[in-house]
């Protein structure tokens, strides 16, 4: 009876998943023919779930796949942004407006960094030509260069006035940019 049932277990074990004779028993690889998923779009995922030092390495395995182009560079200027790291996000960021002169997010987001590193005047143009590039179309770089402008041009903005900057994450990538400022002893937000 036992000759009868090792067949029948042998088929069981092979039923069950159990690895048998040449499986590896560690966690699988990529099956091979499998496609694996784009690191832009893992990228993107994780930016959204705030998950910004897993996203800049998604972004890093993109560019294996990809190359340095201008989604890939935005997207790790991106991550950077989001990490605080002005100067790699503004080295990244210019990177990918010179692979890409009409790419709008990365003109968008390299307005955003100049705003942070106080280089308000190159924001306002930064924020003039994507908003420009984009025909116009986006409330996020209107409201950023209306921003950028305002810091430029309105006097009740000095070097003793108190401005707190924090950007918000709009979509996968673009940042809106909000400030909260004190003048004359009244607050007052600015932003949407």
């Amino acid at each position: 009876m036992r000759a009868a049932a090792l067949p029948f277990l042998l088929l069981l074990a092979a039923c069950t998943g159990q690895p048998g004779p040449g499986d590896a028993l560690y966690a699988p690889g990529l099956r091979p023919g499998a496609e694996s998923v784009d690191g832009l779009i893992v990228g993107h995922r994780l930016m959204a779930a705030g998950e910004y030092r897993l996203a800049l390495k998604a972004y890093q395995r993109a560019a294996a796949e990809h190359g340095m182009n201008a989604d890939v560079l935005s997207a790790m200027g991106s991550a950077d942004l989001a990490l605080g790291r002005l100067g790699q996000a503004e080295r990244l960021l210019r990177q990918a407006t010179e692979a890409d002169p009409r790419f709008v997010p990365a003109w968008n987001n390299l307005g955003v960094v100049l705003m942070e590193k106080g280089q308000i005047a190159e924001a306002a143009r930064v924020f003039r030509l994507a908003y420009g590039l984009d025909n116009a179309n986006s409330d996020r770089i209107r409201e950023n260069l209306r921003l950028a402008l305002a810091k430029l041009e309105n006097s009740i903005y000095s070097e003793t006035d108190s401005d707190d900057f924090s950007l918000v994450r709009r979509g996968a990538g673009d940042y809106l940019l909000l400030t909260t400022y004190r003048a004359g002893g009244t607050g007052s937000t600015e932003g949407g």
